[in-house]
């Protein structure tokens, strides 16, 4: 008679494989309860760059490049135009002050000055005639007075005769009113004439003083004239060097048009373009400096320039105490142009990893070497070496400072 046989409920099948499931579960619970859960990523040790954060003076400054100039560059105008009749010096060449550099040939302006020296020729012959004629005047006038007065004195005697004749019925009255009368006239004549001259007197000095004025006027035009014609030799204004000369033989030339410049060669300023964005923190006085043959050597701005043209601003910029040997002028230094005064900080170095992060976090690399974790910072002011740690950092701690961009904003980075 068969047996029914009872069917075995944990086989060591069905055991082994709750085991399993069971373990698999601790193993997941220890992992989200007791494991590291940030994210990671593994790095190559040697392709990054660590720096280490430490105290130190931290100066604001911008690097600029600067030109050397001439101390002073004296343009040479031509005052008058004209033609180039000779050139005597060539640009390069050494100038002292007053040397000839070029003649100018203008026949208008000759031809005025001989005009205006023939017009002050006639204006004096006229001024001399009027005052020979002012003295011949007066010859003549003491002449007709002297002859007045000599018939004035006799008609005076026969009217003076004539009275008591005339009263004592010795003469008839016809008589002696002619005597009266003759008398009478030659003194009215002898009033009117002296009237007369002073009238002419007066109007021929008048005429005299114009004459003197016109001549004065003529002879400054004439000086300015001849002064003019001076202007057609252009001599070197300054000592230095001429460093061009913008004219040939033959070439006409406009009055007031820049013919060459002299560069004076006595001391040297820097020129430097700055940024935009530091005009209103740049101002007269303010230092810099270069390094040039393994010195340090100090600059300070002598004048900022108002005028911003592409974005950019000119300064000048002179050397403070001794200006370097072997200067020489279109040599281009390397300058910091210092923007605030030094201050005690805490400092870490540049780098790429502020394109990505904008100076809010870092990757602080843990005193074991082995890996390096995201942090939050704070940097404060910034200049072309230093960033200034506001906070978040210690002196002797070391950052990532490249660029984060492969690291995809990971927690932690493992170092291999």
């Amino acid at each position: 008679m068969d047996r029914i046989i009872e069917k075995k409920r944990w086989t060591p099948t069905k055991i082994a494989a709750y085991v399993g499931v069971v373990a698999v579960l601790g193993l997941l619970t220890y992992v989200f309860a007791f494991g590291d859960n940030s994210s990671k990523l593994n790095v190559e040790a040697q392709k990054i760059t660590m720096s280490t954060v430490s105290q130190g003076s931290f100066q604001e400054f911008i690097p600029v490049d600067g030109t050397v100039h001439p101390i002073k560059t004296i343009m040479i105008p031509a005052v008058e135009g004209g033609t180039v009749d000779q050139k005597y010096l060539e640009g390069g060449k050494p100038v002292q002050q007053g040397e000839l550099i070029l003649k100018l040939t203008n026949n208008r302006l000759v031809l005025d000055f001989m005009n205006q020296e023939t017009l002050m020729n006639d204006l004096i012959n006229n001024l001399q005639n009027s005052k020979l004629s002012l003295q011949q005047n007066k010859f003549n006038l003491r002449r007709r007075l002297a002859t007045l007065d000599a018939q004035l004195d006799a008609a005076k005697d026969t009217y003076e005769r004539s009275k008591p004749l005339y009263e004592s019925k010795a003469i008839s009255q016809q008589e002696f009113y002619t005597a009266r009368r003759e008398y009478d006239r030659l003194k009215a004549e002898r009033q009117i004439e002296q009237e007369s001259q002073k009238f002419e007197e007066a109007n021929a000095r008048t005429q005299i003083a114009q004459l003197e004025a016109t001549i004065s006027r003529t002879s400054r035009n004439l000086q300015m004239m001849e002064d003019n014609l001076k202007n057609l030799y252009i001599k070197a204004p300054i000592s230095g060097q001429l460093s061009s000369i913008q004219v040939e033989l033959g070439t006409p030339v406009q009055a007031g048009q820049v013919i060459g410049q002299i560069d004076d060669l006595s001391g040297f300023k820097v020129k430097a373009e700055l940024d935009q964005h530091y005009v209103s923190r740049v101002f007269a006085g303010q230092r810099g400096e270069f390094a040039y043959n393994g010195q340090t050597f100090p600059l300070e701005i002598s004048l900022v320039y108002s005028e911003v043209l592409n974005g950019k601003f000119p300064v000048d910029m002179k050397f403070i105490g001794k200006v370097p040997k072997g200067i020489r002028r279109g040599q281009t230094l390397q300058i910091r142009l210092q923007l605030s005064d030094p201050a005690p900080a805490v400092l870490l170095p540049r780098g790429g990893f502020y394109q990505s992060t904008g100076g809010a976090w870092a990757y602080v690399l843990d005193p074991s070497g082995s890996f390096a974790t995201k942090r939050e910072i704070r940097l404060g002011r910034q200049n072309p070496e230093y960033y200034e740690v506001l906070s978040g950092l210690k002196p002797g701690e070391q950052v990532i400072t490249s660029s984060y961009d492969t690291f995809n904003d990971k927690e932690r980075l493992e170092l291999k």
